[in-house]
């Protein structure tokens, strides 16, 4: 029954969406090429701006093409809170 319960958390995790407008540096890190440091940019630069779409995320420096390759999939630009 553990071994059921952890193979389904592991696929819910996988499967989930990550909101770049409210997501923890831990959820960021779970992406595919984003480390320690480019999750705490992603972080300062929501601070004073917010991602209208995903794509918006091209803005952080260190996020490229490739990056959106691999990741778009993953993401959602939820709701901002900034006015």
């Amino acid at each position: 029954m553990k071994i059921l319960t952890i193979l389904v958390l592991g696929i819910t995790f996988l499967l989930a969406t990550i909101d770049i407008n409210s997501a923890n540096k831990e959820e960021l890190m779970s992406l595919k090429g984003i480390g320690s440091k480019k999750a705490d940019a992603i972080i300062f630069y929501r601070r004073g701006n917010c991602f209208k779409s995903v794509n918006a995320l091209r803005d952080v420096k260190g996020i490229g093409p490739k990056f959106m390759e691999k990741n778009v999939k993953n993401l959602t630009a939820g709701m901002c809170k900034k006015k």
